[in-house]
């Protein structure tokens, strides 16, 4: 979870940093996609972890299934 954080603080820092220097924004920009694009891949295999760990015991399946209209 510290990645997630390290990963949106420079992708924050990118995006100031484009408010500041209007020849360099879509650099700037593209580096802040890209940091987020990192932070949701680090939530993803955290929580994939987690719950994989939790599904391990469960005799439950593990998709949800949507309701049916009636």
């Amino acid at each position: 979870m510290e990645n997630v954080r390290r990963y949106r603080a420079l992708a924050s820092l990118c995006r100031q940093q484009a408010a500041y220097r209007p020849l360099q924004n879509w650099e700037l920009l593209g580096q802040a996609e890209h940091f987020e694009y990192l932070a949701e891949v680090e939530l993803k295999a955290h929580f994939d972890a987690c719950n994989g760990q939790h599904d391990e015991g469960a005799t439950a399946p593990t998709t949800w299934e949507t309701p049916v209209a009636a």
